[in-house]
């Protein structure tokens, strides 16, 4: 390590190292707030200390017995404190030295009881979500409010009624018990999902995806045992795979035109690890199924290479667990894909009415109908997707679309 680090170095270890220590930090004071500011002070110290010195081994068991130290000092000089500060003392020792190792089996039950916290049921998506991203992923209120297109006061207010609400409603910082420890994870994936798609298709919030990835990456290394959680990252992971390739000098490009020696071969091989991981454990959930499906396209070397019967087998099975119009929507491209153009459009009627407004539905009719050469209706569909499209990307990928059918229907 240099003996001069600079602060991108910083600010990575940082990010990494934030999450372990608030979560520890929570355990020992019951207060997140109380927990970010001895955390953040802490910061501030080891930013002024490491940039004239080396990074220590381990810079989280460093933080948090530092934000430990000078939090126990607060609570001695407050009035209200010196309970607390007995109750502290009692139970930790304030001198340790900085470099001290934590026991890591301690801080993966920390930041697992900080993280079901977080996205408690109780608490409003919005509010699950920054938390998640702000004590768990380390980001700042300005970037996250930069990421969802906020002010940062508005994001800083959001923190504030979300850290209230725990509070005020004593949201327990724990795991749950088994019986409810299913469905809460479902919260908790969904969650992290989220935050990986918000990036997915504006490059304005691209940094999103690599935080989600980050978390669900601590998410399968703190419970190995859910296959769920690695089947999450697994799917981030193959999705991420192709990112290079989904534009070419800022437009967006088809799967069926990208360029796949652009696409992440470690990413494809660690994804699929994963997926022959997960899936081998039993009946797979739909985080595993999607993960499955990226899987196949990754597998393929061309576009006419994949395995459509494959993958319209998979979305059967995931229309068990997610019976919903999108999934319908998916499945009937994939049909497009094995039986033609005519069997898709008869497909997606099935789910005409639920997603007449959603882009991606007239888009999908807008593909088949052109491989038809019906073009009139091919345009219409085309046109009415981009109207309803609202992202740049989207409306962009979806206009040149239009183009073609224009200049074929000129030739």
């Amino acid at each position: 390590m240099p003996a001069d680090p600079d602060q991108t170095l910083i600010e990575r270890v940082f990010r990494e190292a934030y999450g372990q220590a608030v979560a520890t930090l929570v355990r020992v004071f019951g207060d997140i707030t109380l927990a970010e500011d001895a955390v953040q002070d802490a910061f501030v110290v080891a930013t002024e200390r490491w940039a004239g010195d080396e990074i220590p081994r381990n810079p989280a068991g460093w933080i948090v017995t530092t934000a430990r130290n000078r939090a126990i000092d607060t609570a001695r000089r407050e009035a209200r404190g010196r309970e607390l500060y007995e109750e502290l003392v009692a139970t930790t020792t304030p001198n340790t030295a900085p470099e001290e190792a934590l026991e890591e089996e301690t801080v993966n039950d920390d930041q697992l009881r900080l993280i079901f916290t977080c996205c408690h049921p109780a608490l409003r998506t919005e509010h699950q979500v920054a938390l998640t991203l702000r004590l768990l992923g380390g980001l700042g209120v300005d970037e996250i409010a930069r990421s969802f297109l906020v002010s940062e006061a508005a994001m800083a207010k959001r923190l504030v009624r979300a850290k209230y609400k725990i509070k005020a409603a004593k949201i327990p910082y724990s795991v749950p018990a088994d019986a409810d420890l299913p469905e809460r994870l479902r919260s908790v994936l969904s969650v992290v999902y989220l935050i990986y798609n918000t990036g997915a298709d504006d490059p304005d919030r691209a940094s999103l995806r690599a935080d989600a990835i980050r978390l669900a990456r601590a998410l399968a290394g703190l419970m190995p045992d859910e296959p769920e959680a690695v089947g999450l990252l697994a799917l981030m992971l193959l999705s991420e795979s192709r990112a290079a390739a989904r534009t070419v000098d800022g437009s967006p490009v088809l799967l069926a035109d990208q360029d796949r020696s652009r696409w992440d071969v470690e990413l494809i091989q660690e994804g699929h690890q994963l997926v022959r991981r997960c899936i081998r454990r039993g009946r797979p959930g739909p985080y595993q199924l999607q993960a499955a499906i990226q899987a196949v396209h990754g597998a393929a070397d061309t576009f006419e290479d994949t395995d459509w019967d494959q993958i319209v087998t998979i979305y059967d099975q995931l229309s068990v667990f997610l019976p919903t119009a999108v999934v319908v929507l998916n499945r009937a491209i994939a049909i497009g894909e094995r039986e033609g153009p005519r069997a898709a459009l008869e497909a997606l009627d099935e789910v005409a009415t639920d997603l007449d407004t959603y882009h991606l539905l007239h888009a999908a009719r807008g593909t088949m109908l052109r491989r038809l050469g019906r073009y009139d209706e091919a345009k219409a569909a085309f046109e009415r997707a981009n109207r309803l499209a609202s992202t740049d990307i989207a409306q962009a990928s979806i206009s040149t679309q239009i183009d073609e059918l224009i200049a074929f229907g000129a030739r």
